[in-house]
């Protein structure tokens, strides 16, 4: 547990909570549970290489189930990037995206309640707008956003009405 708050996996109130749990665990039993979510730093594929993800000509698109790294660069081109964060498995408290919009732009979706800081974003001529709703919740995942608006912009948003009626009916399947 240690280890996983020193690289940023467990915040220190995580870490308090599961020590304090661990040291007043009477059987062996009831250990294993504080870290079988703490995935070891090795395991996690390209943990110090970040997914990138470019536009071209055509665009690219990454929705649906798909594990969140900790750092992504998504380059707009002239397709632009279009990221869809509503169905996906984050387990850091921290995604950083490196954006550039180039020619296209760049899209990131992400579920109500997530944090969003586009502070790092030089906007060009395409801007950075950041269109979500409400604040952020406890427990939900920081998208800390950097780079260039470029021609296109960068811009975050919630899911529309279409795409919540979706997401709606797959949970209830």
């Amino acid at each position: 547990m240690r280890e996983a708050a020193a690289e940023g996996r467990l915040d220190m109130e995580e870490l308090d909570e599961r020590l304090g749990l661990a040291l007043s665990a009477k059987t062996v039993d009831q250990l294993p549970p504080l870290v079988e979510d703490l995935i070891p730093a090795e395991a996690i594929a390209g943990a110090g290489e970040p997914l990138v993800i470019k536009g071209g000509m055509h665009g690219q698109t990454r929705a649906g189930e798909w594990k969140v790294p900790p750092r992504i660069v998504a380059q707009g081109g002239m397709g632009g990037v279009k990221l869809d964060f509503t169905r996906t498995v984050v387990r850091h408290k921290v995604v950083e995206v490196e954006a550039d919009g180039g020619a296209g732009c760049v899209v990131l979706v992400v579920p109500e309640g997530w944090g969003v800081d586009l502070d790092g974003v030089h906007g060009g001529i395409g801007g950075a707008w950041n269109k979500t709703k409400g604040e952020r919740l406890p427990g939900t995942p920081l998208l800390r956003v950097t780079g260039s608006g470029g021609m296109g912009g960068v811009y975050v948003r919630n899911p529309g009405r279409l795409q919540r009626r979706k997401l709606r009916r797959a949970l209830e399947q």
